[in-house]
């Protein structure tokens, strides 16, 4: 236990030096007195919870007073402080960092410091997230208070293994990171890795929270697809958790890091396994060949129609009567582009106004354009129908990045035909093959070929037959059962 004020006022010009003084109008420094001794509180107005703080300065003015005999040793504060959450710090940084985070700093006359947790952060209550709902299971979700993630976390896992370990990243914003994950089940070798790039990290702050950390912790650079699964279920955290991968929970944000991920770890649901097996794998297989049509169908039947003197005559009504004068490559580009940016309207769109908008939209894309001869029926048929395939992904990333690719694919073909088509596919999955974040193959485990992992990712298998934890985890203790 260190000294650090020679005394209160010394303690009050530090806390000045930092803040100004009167310079903003929420970092507070307040004498008041305890047990009949003065005392310097310092804290951020806003970030604590001012009933709780109300009720211990009145004990403390009014309740049991120390012995004058114990004040010799400063740990009496410990002993007697009617709360139990209080520590001492020994450094002025740590001082400051609780302070900025929410805590409660008590200056005592002879320079020793204590901190109080007292945070209450503001926010919003524990709601069901709309990018993962599912018609049964648990309607609560993260929030932007990483005290509040925790505790759903720790909820669904009562084991001691359960670890939280708290970091603090970035020079200004000194966001609060909790490393989370299951103590036998989780790799050292990944723990490492991260616990490295977060302390590498010398960036101002990070104002887009968790994707603004992935970027630095993975080096993202231009890479299009995602490198982490992004999750706001508290279940579906403990269920990988659980499997030893690791989360990584940042104050601020309601969504949750999951690392390492493969591409199936975009492509399930929670749903999957709110239903029967057999249910569940049905789901899932209509699930994959809904992302798998998202990504082709549109480029497949363009090359179709532009060489239809290939087709059987079983097949002969592919591809319109009648193009029109517009090229039919340049209608299918529009009218994908025009669906994502009818999608960005509808977010940034007031409610009240959503309905008209779409209603507006339908007509004048819908059937204007065709009467026009700006498309015609099959193209805003078949752009439709993959914008719905497209919306069957469960990751909104992923998502986005498929349209990314459908579009690469769809030009490729309109330039070299058939040949352009299957080298964009040829080109796109060696692209996937090549990604290792984490050292983990992003197509495991279709490449390299797993067959009991690749049966697990295809079939959802009952919860009472053994199924051990993922290889690419790489944990301690692979056996799940106790």
């Amino acid at each position: 236990m260190a000294k650090l004020f020679t005394s209160l006022k010394d303690g009050e010009e530090w806390f000045h030096s930092k803040f100004g003084d009167n310079e903003t109008f929420d970092a507070t420094a307040k004498t008041v007195h305890l047990w009949g001794m003065p005392a310097l509180l310092l804290y951020i107005n806003g970030l604590v919870d001012g009933n709780i703080l109300t009720t211990l300065l009145t004990e403390m003015q009014e309740g049991l007073k120390p012995e004058e005999e114990n004040r010799d040793d400063p740990a009496w504060f410990l002993t007697y402080f009617p709360y139990y959450a209080l520590s001492d710090v020994d450094e002025k940084e740590k001082l400051l960092n609780n302070v900025l985070s929410g805590q409660v700093g008590f200056v005592l006359p002879d320079g020793f410091v204590f901190i109080g947790d007292i945070r209450s952060y503001p926010g919003r209550s524990p709601e069901e997230p709309d990018t993962e709902k599912v018609i049964r299971g648990s309607r609560d979700g993260f929030t932007e208070n990483i005290i509040t993630n925790t505790a759903l976390v720790r909820r669904r896992l009562k084991t001691e293994n359960l670890r939280f370990e708290m970091h603090q990243t970035t020079v200004n914003g000194k966001t609060d990171v909790a490393i989370t994950f299951m103590k036998g089940a989780a790799s050292e070798e990944h723990l490492s890795y991260i616990r490295k790039r977060l302390d590498e990290i010398k960036h101002d702050g990070l104002t887009m929270t968790d994707k603004s950390l992935e970027e630095f912790l993975f080096k993202q650079r231009f890479h299009p697809m995602p490198f982490v699964r992004f999750t706001e279920r508290p279940d579906i955290c403990a269920a990988h958790l659980l499997e030893g991968h690791i989360a990584i929970i940042v104050d601020t944000s309601p969504s949750v890091i999951l690392v390492p991920t493969t591409i199936f770890h975009h492509l399930q649901h929670a749903e999957e396994y709110r239903q029967a097996p057999f249910i569940g794998t049905f789901v899932r297989w209509v699930r994959l060949i809904g992302a798998s049509l998202s990504l082709l169908l549109l480029p497949f039947w363009y090359l179709l129609a532009t060489y239809q003197q290939y087709l059987p005559i079983s097949l002969s009504y592919i591809g319109p009567n009648d193009p029109g004068s517009v090229p039919l490559l340049v209608q299918l580009l529009i009218a994908d582009i025009g669906i994502e940016v009818l999608r960005m309207a509808a977010i940034h769109t007031p409610s009240p106004m959503t309905t008209a908008m779409g209603l507006v939209a339908a007509i004048v894309i819908g059937q204007v354009a065709i009467d026009v001869g700006l498309f015609t029926g099959e193209v805003i048929l078949y752009v439709a129908v993959s914008a719905i395939f497209t919306f069957a992904i469960p990751s909104f990333e992923l998502s986005i990045t498929t349209k990314v690719f459908r579009i690469f694919i769809l030009i490729l073909t309109g330039i070299l035909g058939a040949p352009g088509f299957f080298l964009g596919i040829a080109f796109l999955f060696y692209y996937l093959a090549s990604l290792k974040p984490m050292g983990t193959p992003y197509l495991w485990p279709a490449v390299p070929f797993f067959p009991d992992a690749m049966k697990r990712v295809l079939i959802r298998y009952p919860m009472t037959m053994d199924a051990p934890r993922p290889y690419i985890t790489k944990a301690p203790e692979r056996n799940r059962l106790s």
